[in-house]
């Protein structure tokens, strides 16, 4: 989790990948079921796919459920794996 908003919007992030065939249901009941989480609080769900260039974002805004995939270019950093780099 990254708690960077001031008005305590939270920031979870799975740590295992998800097949990203799942649409917005699919990544809600993910959420409810495996991250013990409410979707619809308030927080961001991010999810990677296996490829580590794919990313997708859920959002409950109030009056709707916000589905956001982005798509990193090759040479992006966050698609270079490190020896190192752990989730915890």
């Amino acid at each position: 989790m990254i708690g960077v908003s001031p008005n305590g919007v939270k920031i979870m992030i799975a740590t295992q990948p998800v097949d990203f065939r799942r649409g917005m249901n699919g990544l809600v009941a993910l959420v409810a079921s495996a991250l013990a989480a409410d979707p619809y609080c308030g927080d961001v769900f991010v999810f990677r796919a296996k490829r580590l260039d794919r990313l997708r974002c859920i959002y409950w805004d109030g009056s709707g459920m916000i589905l956001a995939t982005k798509w990193l270019e090759a040479e992006s950093s966050f698609g270079r794996r490190s020896a190192t780099a752990r989730c915890r």
